[in-house]
């Protein structure tokens, strides 16, 4: 019995090991649209996107800091 949790607990490592590189590969992208790679800091661009993201929040009616 033991042998099958650390055979679920393997596959559900792997699992979350696959979605972090999924975002960070979507962060990149996503960066790599605001500004090309080497331009600015990985941070400059990320605030960037962010500031874009609340700019089309509020345009929608969406108060970003109420958001939980």
């Amino acid at each position: 019995m033991e042998g099958v949790k650390i055979v679920d607990m393997a596959n559900e490592m792997a699992m979350h090991v696959e979605r972090l590189r999924d975002l960070e590969a979507d962060i990149d992208a996503l960066a790599d649209a605001v500004g090309a790679p080497r331009e600015r800091s990985i941070t400059q661009r990320l605030d960037t996107i962010e500031r874009v993201l609340f700019a089309l929040a509020r345009a929608q009616g969406i108060d970003p800091d109420s958001v939980s």
